[in-house]
């Protein structure tokens, strides 16, 4: 399907740590932007994607709307050929799961969809998914197929229990496909990125785990030693640059595994050390498994016995073939990636000296 480039496009959660970098790329490409967000009166939230507009050739409309409002995107998706929706909950700090994670997911999902149904300009959705919606922990991987993620894997290991994040994708990931199957003016596909890592666009506003994790490797967190946990990892630019190309590829379909690198949490900071090594307690090796399982719990909730021996010392695979065949994705090196979002956080004061 060629989607026509000349009508503005739908950007939910406008300020978010992916969307940034995506209405930034939209703009430049001189594309007209209706974006969904809480406050549209919030000028410090919006401040960087003013800023962007008004050096681009493309132009910036808010919206109000609420992911749990049904209708509340109506307004800001008439006349839009596509729908990006990326506004979803990513925390690992909640109280109720079902409340917090589960339902601002699906039935955000399902609100933003259903309101495509009844806009008649709309071609084609695409949904920021998750490799969540893949795979609970790294030992999945061992148990997939060839021992390898792809596309055709879907989570079956995560519940409304454990790793609810997880299972909270992958429930609004299978409510996205039931609604698109329904009918057939528009086509969904579906952008399943790794970890998140690199430059937020507004970093006194950005509370992402990808920050949290950067900051945990400077602060000195983990200056005795990182837990060797297997992860996939891409470029938030990359991200943004694999929605832009799975809207305006006409043969784009389906999902995407949207990853740039097979790494772990050791490799993640030890990339870090050439560069920051001399000034910043960055970690120089691993911590053991079994100490893992012993202070994990006591320092975060994620780390219960569970999630340490489904993680730690697990190897990382997934299968990027398909967008980089389809879409022609390359992906920005790791070092790249670590190194400019760690100079973010220097930049904005993160480190105390």
């Amino acid at each position: 399907m060629k989607i026509d480039r000349s009508k503005p496009v739908l950007v939910t959660g406008a300020t978010g740590y992916v969307a940034g970098w995506l209405v930034k790329k939209l703009l430049e490409e001189g594309i007209n932007v209706h974006a969904a967000v809480r406050d549209p009166s919030n000028e410090k939230k919006l401040a960087h994607l003013n800023a962007i507009a008004e050096n681009a050739p493309g132009d910036i409309k808010y919206f109000k709307s609420d992911l749990l409002q049904k209708g509340s995107y109506k307004e800001a998706m008439e006349g839009c050929s596509v729908v990006f929706h990326t506004a979803s909950p990513f925390t690992s700090e909640y109280k109720d799961p079902q409340k917090e994670l589960i339902d601002p997911a699906v039935n955000g999902t399902a609100n933003v969809l259903d309101t495509a149904n009844e806009v008649e300009s709309v071609q084609r959705v695409v949904v920021t998914s998750s490799c969540a919606a893949i795979y609970t922990d790294a030992i999945d991987c061992a148990n997939a197929p060839g021992g390898v993620l792809t596309e055709d894997v879907w989570n079956t290991t995560a519940s409304l229990d454990y790793q609810p994040y997880s299972y909270s994708k992958t429930l609004a990931e299978k409510k996205a496909w039931e609604i698109a199957e329904q009918q057939s003016r528009w086509d969904l596909v579906t952008v399943n990125p790794s970890f998140v890592m690199g430059p937020p666009l507004n970093p006194k506003f950005s509370t992402s785990e990808s920050m949290n994790v950067l900051k945990q490797l400077g602060d000195g967190t983990m200056k005795m030693g990182v837990p060797k946990m297997g992860v996939g990892v891409v470029d938030v630019r990359d991200v943004a640059e694999a929605h832009f190309r799975a809207a305006y590829t006409p043969e784009a379909k389906g999902r995407y595994i949207t990853c740039g690198h097979n790494t772990d949490f050791l490799e993640m900071g030890l990339v870090l050390r050439e560069k920051y090594g001399k000034d910043y307690p960055l970690p120089k090796g691993s911590i053991p498994k079994w100490l893992v399982m012993i202070v994990g719990p006591m320092t975060n909730k994620l780390f219960t016995r569970r999630f340490v021996r489904n993680n730690v010392n697990h190897y990382w695979k997934a299968d990027n073939s398909k967008i980089k065949k389809e879409l022609g994705m390359e992906f920005i090196p790791l070092q790249k990636t670590m190194e400019d979002g760690f100079q973010v956080l220097i930049d904005n004061g993160t480190f105390k000296k």
